[in-house]
């Protein structure tokens, strides 16, 4: 991020130590790391919010085009009829209705003998 080389760094050091004085340095090196770790915390939070906008409007583009494709798919494939959509929902074609006998060889039974 900054490129600080070391004779900029101690350059830096010994203005600090001139300016604030060797009494007074720790307790200014802590609130300066206590300041840029706040700003790091809001500058993270800042990313993850608009990386969640940026995602969010990837999914509504992404679920817009699935929508107009899956109805250019539905326009040159119109369901044959609503039965088959029907049997497509409803209950599966291999299990007996609750009118019928499990068995088709069994009599139902009002038909009983």
């Amino acid at each position: 991020m900054f490129d600080i080389g070391a004779s900029e760094l101690l350059l830096i050091v010994i203005v600090a130590v001139v300016v604030i004085g060797p009494k007074d340095l720790p307790l200014a090196l802590r609130t300066a790391g206590r300041w840029i770790g706040k700003v790091r915390r809001v500058s993270g939070h800042f990313r993850a919010g608009v990386e969640t906008m940026i995602r969010e409007a990837e999914l509504a583009e992404m679920e817009k085009k699935w929508r107009e494709q899956n109805e250019a798919i539905m326009r040159e494939h119109p369901p044959e009829s609503a039965s088959a959509e029907a049997a497509l929902i409803g209950q599966d074609p291999g299990t007996p209705k609750v009118d019928e006998p499990a068995n088709p060889d069994q009599p139902k039974p009002d038909q009983a003998a």
